[in-house]
């Protein structure tokens, strides 16, 4: 499935703050609250992929992205550091536990992820 751009929700807990924007932390990887939905899944391991396709009888069926990430962002900023995270910076990667790998495609402000 190609890349689809989504923006990174960044909930305010007190982090800094620029352009009226929190920064985000390596600890951002929340599905549904920090990752949104977004494009299809093409993971046959992800259970929803498999019954579309089982349901078409064997014919590779996509599913709509629902992220399941378990774990932080890695490996964050050596040097940035906020309330004690590292910051997210362009490379960082959450893993779904279906398989696929979220990417960090355009920090800052307007901080964009994607799918690969």
């Amino acid at each position: 499935m190609p890349p689809v751009p989504m923006p990174l929700t960044v909930v305010p807990t007190g982090t800094p703050v620029t352009a009226d924007t929190p920064a985000a932390t390596i600890q951002a990887f929340a599905p549904m609250v920090n990752i949104p939905t977004f494009g299809m899944c093409g993971t046959i391991t992800n259970p929803v992929v498999a019954a579309a396709t089982a349901a078409k009888l064997g014919v590779f069926s996509p599913a709509p992205c629902v992220p399941a990430t378990t774990s932080p962002w890695t490996p964050g900023a050596t040097k940035v550091m906020i309330d004690g995270q590292p910051a997210l910076h362009t490379g960082c990667t959450a893993m779904c536990m279906w398989g696929g790998v979220i990417t960090i495609s355009a920090p800052g402000n307007a901080g964009t992820i994607q799918v690969d």
